[in-house]
């Protein structure tokens, strides 16, 4: 059975995808992986793009997996495409749905605007809750925090510096309609720039993963993997 790879987003964790993972699991073998500094894992020193998707070639290569599928939503697929550019022969077809591509100065300073955890505690309480729950025995304030100098870094120098024409790899490219964070200009940039990847429009479908149809995902999931 064909080994795929699930990676979550930001401030997120794998638990986020067994619902996914359990739609996925007829067709596949089906991996969760956590980044480190996410669902409870110790935070790095060096917290970024390029350590997590080192983290998941340990991973990989750990578990003696080569040329696996990967399915990234949001930064997962920044990290998905990441490791495909530099770490080529672990990846084998790559997903990724609700990825933000484009990063510069002015992006970052408004999205690190969201992850200040003293208005999370104050106007989104139970949103707090669940993410000290999803993230101990860390501090979750930690983890948003290392995200925000992660991402303001991110806009002074794209960890991908655009240059996806060097990606090989079949790639299928997924945003909803509804999605507040993403723009449609970016992703089919991007899926124009790539190679080998074709773009699909996800109707009513907002950002976070939990709004997503995981039953439609896990459709589209599987026909592109199996095809590819």
């Amino acid at each position: 059975m064909q080994h795929l790879l699930l990676l979550h987003g930001a401030i997120g964790s794998s638990a986020q995808l067994k619902e996914l993972q359990s739609k996925l699991s007829g067709s596949f073998t089906v991996h969760l992986f956590d980044f480190p500094g996410h669902g409870g894992k110790p935070l790095p020193n060096n917290f970024s793009i390029a350590e997590f998707a080192d983290s998941v070639a340990a991973f990989l290569q750990q578990e003696q997996l080569s040329a696996v599928d990967v399915f990234g939503y949001s930064m997962g697929g920044y990290v998905a495409l990441y490791l495909a550019k530099h770490h080529p022969a672990l990846v084998n077809n790559i997903a990724t749905l609700a990825t933000k591509f484009e990063w510069n100065e002015a992006i970052a300073a408004k999205e690190v605007k969201m992850l200040q955890a003293d208005v999370i505690e104050q106007k989104l309480p139970s949103f707090a809750e669940t993410l000290q729950q999803r993230h101990a025995p860390q501090d979750w304030k930690k983890v948003l925090h290392k995200t925000a100098e992660m991402l303001l870094q991110m806009g002074k120098d794209n960890p991908l510096k655009l240059d996806y024409h060097n990606i090989q790899h079949q790639t299928l490219i997924m945003l909803g309609d509804k999605d507040k964070m993403v723009s449609l200009e970016e992703t089919e940039a991007v899926s124009k720039a790539l190679s080998n990847a074709e773009f699909k429009l996800l109707t009513d479908t907002p950002h976070p993963i939990e709004q997503v149809n995981t039953t439609i995902l896990a459709e589209l999931l599987t026909s592109f993997f199996k095809r590819s």
